[in-house]
């Protein structure tokens, strides 16, 4: 643990470490019963109970609920004087996936209920670690609370990965109904949990996260017994020949534009000796930037209608559930270098990667400005700058792998980037110097 700057800053510091360090077991434990309990976006009931019966425990000064369906919105106000608003983000869902972990808190959870389903359900991207440490986050903050100037939100998100497709949900939804409105934070701050070295911080200037849209494409022909092939028109070939051009389109764009297209799911309703009348097929396009994602639209459309045509079916082609890209301008950059690097240490805070991932926490960001960066929870190494496996551990796995898994050590450096970063922002020594557009 790096060194704390002396003064009234530097004791406010080491309090809020030694808070952090008093609260981790619980951490702990809330992130392992989330993680075997874990619910789907639009779904996240019990999850949520849990956040707001801990909220309410701490005295807050708010403990907003049912905001944007399950989100959670604690207000904690300082008891020094201030008007410099943060708000901390944990988002809570889990994802359809059935879980490899192996770990002894695995989910065997399945939804019967929602929407497809019936579905698996397994915490693979982390949630669960990112709502268990702003619990702690919470602890620490309202604990300090006479030393802080200003107000936190601790804003607990529903359906980050998504609303079922007939759903509203997610940032986008609780910024409809201005869950951030009253204060207006001045600064927005997560983190989130990924394949880097245990307790490692990964930061990156401008586009961090891509602009997603989901892909809906309704092939449509005429049903048939398969007998009879000639007597219809089979929506099965397009559908097919469309997922496989789909995958080639980014040669029809500048290739210094990170794009993909991906088809992860095909819905018929035909039989075995039934050529049905339609097929869906279910995707997502991302972009590095917002403005390719224009580009991509039109080259789905035209080729999925163009294909379907070409076998004499039709094609119906929708873009859902649009994420703008998550933009870490560099003036706030350069201003939470000094903080990440106290909390993480000089060596272990390091430039990431861009990825093609999306969160939606960049409705926030983008529109109050802020910082999000990456939280490392796994037995990785950094070999040359590449993130590699530590001999003997656990391995590189991916976010939505079901083997996906994190490290409970690092939970703790989590709370701590949490409370660092808001005291600091609070205080005034998290500002931006310069205009914060990226």
């Amino acid at each position: 643990m790096a060194d704390a700057p002396a003064g009234k800053a530097g004791d406010l510091h080491a309090e809020l470490d030694r808070r952090a360090g008093e609260v981790e077991r619980r951490v702990i434990g809330w992130r392992h019963h989330l993680h075997r309990y874990p619910e789907l976006p639009n779904r996240e009931k019990h999850t949520a109970q849990l956040v707001i019966d801990h909220l309410e425990s701490l005295g807050l000064d708010e403990v907003r609920t049912g905001v944007a369906g399950y989100g959670v919105v604690g207000v904690l106000r300082g008891g020094l004087p201030g008007e410099r608003v943060i708000a901390l983000r944990a988002d809570m869902d889990a994802l359809p996936v059935r879980e490899t972990s192996g770990v002894d808190f695995a989910s065997t959870v399945v939804d019967d209920d929602y929407p497809g389903g019936p579905f698996p359900v397994a915490h693979a991207c982390g949630h669960d670690c990112h709502t268990a440490m702003l619990m702690g986050a919470a602890t620490v903050l309202a604990g300090a609370r006479e030393r802080l100037p200003g107000t936190v939100l601790f804003v607990f998100q529903p359906a980050e990965e998504g609303p079922p497709v007939d759903e509203p949900g997610g940032a986008a939804r609780m910024e409809a109904e201005d869950a951030l409105a009253d204060p207006r934070p001045t600064m927005v701050y997560g983190h989130h949990v990924v394949p880097l070295p245990a307790g490692w911080v990964g930061y990156r200037e401008g586009p961090q996260y891509a602009a997603s849209r989901m892909i809906k494409i309704v092939v449509t022909g005429h049903q048939v017994h398969g007998s009879t092939p000639w007597e219809g028109r089979d929506p099965l070939p397009p559908a097919a020949d469309i997922i496989a051009a789909t995958g080639q389109l980014y040669r029809q764009i500048d290739a210094h534009q990170a794009v993909t297209v991906s088809i992860g799911h095909v819905e018929d309703v035909g039989r075995f000796n039934i050529i049905g009348e339609r097929v869906t097929l279910w995707g997502t396009a991302r972009c590095a930037d917002e403005s390719g994602m224009a580009a991509v639209q039109r080259l789905v459309t035209r080729t999925a209608d163009h294909i379907a045509r070409a076998y004499g079916c039709a094609a119906r082609v929708e873009f859902l559930q649009p994420v703008p890209p998550v933009r870490n301008a560099p003036a706030w950059v350069e201003a939470a270098l000094p903080t990440l690097r106290r909390v993480a240490g000089e060596d272990r805070t390091v430039r990431s990667q861009p990825t093609l991932g999306y969160d939606d926490v960049s409705v926030f960001v983008n529109r109050y400005g802020g910082l999000y960066v990456m939280l490392g929870v796994q037995d990785i190494e950094m070999v040359d700058g590449v993130p590699r496996p530590v001999e003997g551990g656990r391995g590189l796995v991916v976010n939505h792998d079901p083997a996906f898994y994190a490290d409970d050590s690092a939970l703790v450096t989590g709370v701590r980037l949490h409370a660092h970063v808001a005291a600091d922002h609070l205080g005034g020594a998290l500002v931006p110097r310069t205009d914060p557009a990226p």
